[in-house]
């Protein structure tokens, strides 16, 4: 019977502190974003309409700054700003192969804000020291009527952006 209670102890004791660090995952998750989003100087976050007017300066050769989507190949591939470089939200540490000079001057955006913000606060720990952080990304590019680009459509405007579709995976064969 000792040995029953002493193993049920046991159990408790080592998964009651699981129980309570999987329910505080979310906080968790929220104190890094802070920490990252402390990492990024409020003079360094930028508008979308920011983004377009550095856009329009790249593409008339008056910068060179870099535009980096994190948006998904999938996401990036159904419209994209033209010029932008796609990186994958994950591979930060790409980052000093590509582009080795920290003096870079990098415009990140995403879908919205949350993956650009993760990355901005790696690039800047990483020792970079020119990058921006673009808020509400390709949504908010999309709903000012900037243009997109794409292979198959080249360039065009978004007439209503319906934050409610998700990608939807339907099996097709190929014929």
């Amino acid at each position: 019977m000792n040995r029953v209670l002493a193993g049920f102890i046991l159990f408790a004791l080592c998964t009651v502190p699981v129980w309570v660090s999987a329910g505080d995952l979310k906080s968790g998750e929220k104190s890094i974003y802070l920490e990252m989003r402390a990492n990024i100087s409020p003079d360094r976050i930028k508008t979308t309409d920011d983004l377009y007017r550095k856009w329009q300066e790249i593409q008339a050769g008056k910068s060179k700054a870099v535009l980096i989507d994190l948006r998904t190949q999938a996401e990036f591939e159904s419209g994209h700003i033209k010029d932008s470089n796609n990186v994958d939200s994950g591979h930060a540490y790409t980052m000093p192969d590509k582009w080795p000079d920290p003096e870079t001057e990098m415009w990140v955006y995403c879908r919205t804000t949350h993956r650009a913000t993760y990355f901005v606060g790696t690039l800047y720990r990483y020792g970079y020291k020119n990058v921006y952080l673009v808020e509400n990304g390709i949504v908010k590019w999309a709903e000012q009527g900037y243009p997109l680009f794409n292979t198959y459509l080249g360039e065009f405007k978004v007439v209503k952006y319906d934050k409610k579709l998700k990608e939807v995976y339907a099996f097709r064969e190929d014929r």
